[in-house]
Protein backbone atom coordinates (compact mmCIF):
# COMPACT_ATOMS: atom_id res chain seq x y z
CA UNK A 1 0.00 0.00 0.00
CA UNK A 2 1.38 3.41 -0.97
CA UNK A 3 1.84 6.07 1.67
CA UNK A 4 -1.49 7.77 2.37
CA UNK A 5 -3.61 5.19 0.52
CA UNK A 6 -5.40 4.29 3.77
CA UNK A 7 -6.95 7.78 4.00
CA UNK A 8 -10.69 7.55 3.21
CA UNK A 9 -11.42 9.02 -0.22
CA UNK A 10 -14.38 10.95 1.21
CA UNK A 11 -12.18 12.74 3.75
CA UNK A 12 -12.49 16.50 3.04
CA UNK A 13 -8.69 16.87 3.10
CA UNK A 14 -7.92 13.60 1.30
CA UNK A 15 -5.62 14.88 -1.45
CA UNK A 16 -3.81 17.23 0.89
CA UNK A 17 -3.19 14.49 3.44
CA UNK A 18 -2.01 12.04 0.79
CA UNK A 19 0.47 14.62 -0.45
CA UNK A 20 1.80 15.31 3.02
CA UNK A 21 2.23 11.61 3.76
CA UNK A 22 4.09 10.98 0.50
CA UNK A 23 6.46 13.90 1.04
CA UNK A 24 7.08 12.81 4.63
CA UNK A 25 7.84 9.28 3.45
CA UNK A 26 10.08 10.72 0.75
CA UNK A 27 12.18 12.49 3.38
CA UNK A 28 12.43 9.31 5.44
CA UNK A 29 13.51 7.32 2.37
CA UNK A 30 16.15 9.83 1.29
CA UNK A 31 14.23 10.91 -1.82
CA UNK A 32 12.97 14.33 -0.75
CA UNK A 33 15.04 16.97 1.03
CA UNK A 34 13.74 18.66 4.17
CA UNK A 35 13.38 21.86 2.14
CA UNK A 36 10.88 19.92 0.04
CA UNK A 37 8.52 19.91 3.01
CA UNK A 38 8.50 23.71 2.97
CA UNK A 39 7.95 23.82 -0.78
CA UNK A 40 5.01 21.43 -0.45
CA UNK A 41 3.40 23.64 2.22
CA UNK A 42 3.71 26.68 -0.02
CA UNK A 43 2.12 24.83 -2.92
CA UNK A 44 -0.71 23.55 -0.76
CA UNK A 45 -1.58 27.14 0.21
CA UNK A 46 -1.89 28.16 -3.44
CA UNK A 47 -3.98 25.08 -4.22
CA UNK A 48 -6.36 25.99 -1.40
CA UNK A 49 -6.80 29.45 -2.91
CA UNK A 50 -7.44 27.88 -6.32
CA UNK A 51 -10.26 25.88 -4.78
CA UNK A 52 -8.29 22.62 -5.11
CA UNK A 53 -9.62 22.15 -8.61
CA UNK A 54 -8.29 22.03 -12.15
CA UNK A 55 -9.22 25.20 -13.99
CA UNK A 56 -10.27 24.90 -17.65
CA UNK A 57 -7.17 26.95 -18.50
CA UNK A 58 -5.00 24.42 -16.65
CA UNK A 59 -6.62 21.59 -18.59
CA UNK A 60 -5.89 23.44 -21.83
CA UNK A 61 -2.28 23.85 -20.68
CA UNK A 62 -2.04 20.12 -19.94
CA UNK A 63 -3.29 19.40 -23.46
CA UNK A 64 -0.77 21.82 -24.98
CA UNK A 65 1.96 20.19 -22.88
CA UNK A 66 1.07 16.79 -24.28
CA UNK A 67 1.11 18.15 -27.84
CA UNK A 68 4.56 19.72 -27.35
CA UNK A 69 5.96 16.48 -25.95
CA UNK A 70 4.55 14.42 -28.82
CA UNK A 71 6.01 16.85 -31.37
CA UNK A 72 9.44 16.94 -29.73
CA UNK A 73 12.61 15.60 -31.30
CA UNK A 74 13.97 14.72 -27.86
CA UNK A 75 11.61 15.27 -24.90
CA UNK A 76 12.99 14.92 -21.37
CA UNK A 77 11.06 14.77 -18.10
CA UNK A 78 13.11 16.33 -15.30
CA UNK A 79 12.60 14.75 -11.87
CA UNK A 80 13.33 16.28 -8.48
CA UNK A 81 12.77 14.82 -5.02
CA UNK A 82 9.21 16.04 -4.51
CA UNK A 83 7.99 14.76 -7.87
CA UNK A 84 9.68 11.40 -7.32
CA UNK A 85 7.95 11.06 -3.95
CA UNK A 86 4.54 12.28 -5.11
CA UNK A 87 3.97 10.86 -8.59
CA UNK A 88 6.55 8.20 -9.57
CA UNK A 89 4.04 6.04 -11.47
CA UNK A 90 2.74 9.02 -13.40
CA UNK A 91 6.26 10.18 -14.31
CA UNK A 92 7.01 6.78 -15.79
CA UNK A 93 3.63 6.71 -17.55
CA UNK A 94 4.27 10.11 -19.12
CA UNK A 95 7.74 9.14 -20.33
CA UNK A 96 6.28 6.00 -21.90
CA UNK A 97 3.35 7.87 -23.49
CA UNK A 98 5.51 10.47 -25.27
CA UNK A 99 8.81 8.61 -25.69
CA UNK A 100 10.67 10.88 -23.24
CA UNK A 101 13.76 10.33 -21.14
CA UNK A 102 13.54 10.60 -17.37
CA UNK A 103 16.39 12.59 -15.82
CA UNK A 104 16.97 13.24 -12.11
CA UNK A 105 18.04 16.81 -11.39
CA UNK A 106 18.49 18.13 -7.85
CA UNK A 107 19.44 21.33 -6.06
CA UNK A 108 20.47 19.45 -2.90
CA UNK A 109 22.44 16.87 -4.84
CA UNK A 110 24.41 13.96 -3.39
CA UNK A 111 25.46 10.80 -5.19
CA UNK A 112 23.50 8.71 -2.71
CA UNK A 113 20.31 10.71 -3.15
CA UNK A 114 20.64 10.63 -6.95
CA UNK A 115 20.97 6.83 -6.88
CA UNK A 116 18.08 6.50 -4.43
CA UNK A 117 15.72 8.47 -6.68
CA UNK A 118 16.87 6.61 -9.80
CA UNK A 119 16.28 3.27 -8.06
CA UNK A 120 12.88 4.51 -6.85
CA UNK A 121 11.83 5.34 -10.42
CA UNK A 122 13.05 1.95 -11.63
CA UNK A 123 11.01 0.30 -8.89
CA UNK A 124 8.00 2.07 -10.40
CA UNK A 125 8.68 0.78 -13.91
CA UNK A 126 11.30 3.09 -15.45
CA UNK A 127 13.64 1.21 -17.77
CA UNK A 128 16.30 3.92 -17.88
CA UNK A 129 16.97 6.95 -15.70
CA UNK A 130 19.43 9.67 -16.66
CA UNK A 131 21.13 12.29 -14.51
CA UNK A 132 23.87 10.34 -12.80
CA UNK A 133 26.52 10.98 -15.51
CA UNK A 134 26.29 14.78 -15.17
CA UNK A 135 28.68 15.21 -18.09
CA UNK A 136 27.24 18.58 -19.21
CA UNK A 137 26.25 21.85 -17.57
CA UNK A 138 23.55 24.46 -18.03
CA UNK A 139 25.33 27.81 -18.48
CA UNK A 140 24.79 30.56 -15.96
CA UNK A 141 24.00 28.43 -12.90
CA UNK A 142 26.40 28.13 -9.98
CA UNK A 143 24.69 25.28 -8.12
CA UNK A 144 24.13 21.57 -8.59
CA UNK A 145 21.04 21.93 -10.79
CA UNK A 146 23.42 23.02 -13.55
CA UNK A 147 24.64 19.41 -13.77
CA UNK A 148 22.82 17.51 -16.52
CA UNK A 149 23.46 14.63 -18.89
CA UNK A 150 24.83 15.50 -22.32
CA UNK A 151 22.43 13.01 -23.94
CA UNK A 152 19.56 14.10 -21.69
CA UNK A 153 18.48 17.60 -20.74
CA UNK A 154 21.47 19.18 -22.50
CA UNK A 155 20.30 17.71 -25.82
CA UNK A 156 16.54 18.06 -25.26
CA UNK A 157 14.39 20.39 -27.32
CA UNK A 158 11.40 20.06 -24.94
CA UNK A 159 11.86 19.77 -21.17
CA UNK A 160 9.05 18.96 -18.75
CA UNK A 161 10.00 20.46 -15.38
CA UNK A 162 7.36 19.95 -12.66
CA UNK A 163 7.94 21.76 -9.36
CA UNK A 164 10.94 23.59 -10.81
CA UNK A 165 13.47 26.00 -9.32
CA UNK A 166 12.96 29.38 -10.96
CA UNK A 167 16.57 30.09 -11.86
CA UNK A 168 17.05 26.84 -13.74
CA UNK A 169 13.74 27.37 -15.49
CA UNK A 170 14.99 30.73 -16.72
CA UNK A 171 18.34 29.22 -17.75
CA UNK A 172 16.63 26.50 -19.78
CA UNK A 173 14.47 29.12 -21.46
CA UNK A 174 17.60 31.12 -22.33
CA UNK A 175 18.92 28.04 -24.14
CA UNK A 176 15.87 28.12 -26.40
CA UNK A 177 14.33 24.91 -25.08
CA UNK A 178 10.56 24.58 -24.96
CA UNK A 179 9.74 24.40 -21.28
CA UNK A 180 6.65 22.92 -19.66
CA UNK A 181 6.20 23.74 -15.98
CA UNK A 182 3.76 22.55 -13.33
CA UNK A 183 3.54 25.22 -10.64
CA UNK A 184 0.67 26.26 -8.39
CA UNK A 185 1.96 29.84 -8.18
CA UNK A 186 1.20 31.75 -11.41
CA UNK A 187 3.57 34.53 -10.30
CA UNK A 188 6.61 32.28 -9.85
CA UNK A 189 9.63 32.69 -12.10
CA UNK A 190 9.13 29.14 -13.37
CA UNK A 191 5.57 29.74 -14.50
CA UNK A 192 6.40 33.16 -15.93
CA UNK A 193 9.16 31.88 -18.25
CA UNK A 194 7.44 28.63 -19.28
CA UNK A 195 6.12 28.10 -22.79
CA UNK A 196 3.38 26.05 -21.13
CA UNK A 197 2.62 26.89 -17.48
CA UNK A 198 0.27 24.32 -15.95
CA UNK A 199 -1.07 26.02 -12.83
CA UNK A 200 -2.42 23.00 -11.01
CA UNK A 201 -1.62 20.50 -8.28
CA UNK A 202 0.79 17.90 -9.65
CA UNK A 203 -1.47 15.13 -8.32
CA UNK A 204 -4.10 16.33 -10.81
CA UNK A 205 -1.92 17.86 -13.50
CA UNK A 206 0.43 15.00 -14.30
CA UNK A 207 -2.29 12.35 -14.78
CA UNK A 208 -4.10 14.92 -16.91
CA UNK A 209 -1.07 15.40 -19.19
CA UNK A 210 -0.72 11.63 -19.48
CA UNK A 211 -4.40 11.28 -20.42
CA UNK A 212 -4.10 13.98 -23.09
CA UNK A 213 -0.91 12.40 -24.46
CA UNK A 214 -2.63 9.04 -24.83
CA UNK A 215 -5.65 10.66 -26.44
CA UNK A 216 -3.46 12.55 -28.91
CA UNK A 217 -1.11 9.65 -29.66
CA UNK A 218 -2.60 9.10 -33.10
CA UNK A 219 -3.15 12.77 -33.95
CA UNK A 220 -1.34 14.05 -37.03
CA UNK A 221 1.30 16.75 -36.83
CA UNK A 222 -1.08 19.43 -38.13
CA UNK A 223 -3.48 18.82 -35.24
CA UNK A 224 -0.68 18.88 -32.65
CA UNK A 225 0.71 22.06 -34.18
CA UNK A 226 -2.72 23.67 -33.97
CA UNK A 227 -3.05 22.82 -30.26
CA UNK A 228 0.39 24.27 -29.55
CA UNK A 229 -0.26 27.40 -31.62
CA UNK A 230 -3.61 28.18 -30.03
CA UNK A 231 -2.42 27.91 -26.43
CA UNK A 232 -1.80 31.30 -24.79
CA UNK A 233 0.49 31.07 -21.73
CA UNK A 234 -0.21 34.64 -20.62
CA UNK A 235 -3.96 34.03 -20.69
CA UNK A 236 -3.51 30.84 -18.65
CA UNK A 237 -1.47 32.67 -16.02
CA UNK A 238 -3.96 35.54 -15.90
CA UNK A 239 -6.84 33.12 -15.45
CA UNK A 240 -5.11 31.35 -12.56
CA UNK A 241 -4.24 34.62 -10.83
CA UNK A 242 -7.82 35.82 -11.24
CA UNK A 243 -9.11 32.57 -9.71
CA UNK A 244 -6.78 32.95 -6.74
CA UNK A 245 -7.67 36.60 -6.15
CA UNK A 246 -11.42 36.49 -6.58
CA UNK A 247 -12.72 33.02 -7.27
CA UNK A 248 -13.04 30.20 -4.77
CA UNK A 249 -11.70 32.32 -1.90
CA UNK A 250 -14.46 34.89 -2.40
CA UNK A 251 -17.14 32.20 -2.50
CA UNK A 252 -15.88 30.65 0.72
CA UNK A 253 -16.32 33.99 2.51
CA UNK A 254 -19.98 34.21 1.69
Amino acid sequence: MAEGDDIPVDHPRHDSLVTRHRIEAGVEDGITSKQGLIAEGRGEAFDYLLGERTLPSADAAARAAAAHLLLARHPVVSVNGNTAALVPDELVALADAVGADLEVNLFNRTDERMRTIADHLRDHGASEVKGLDADARIPGLGHARAKVDADGIADADVVFVPLEDGDRAAALADLGKVEIVIDLNPLSRSAQVADVPVVDNILRALPNVVAHARELADADRAELDRIVREFDPDAALDDAERAIRSGELARRRR
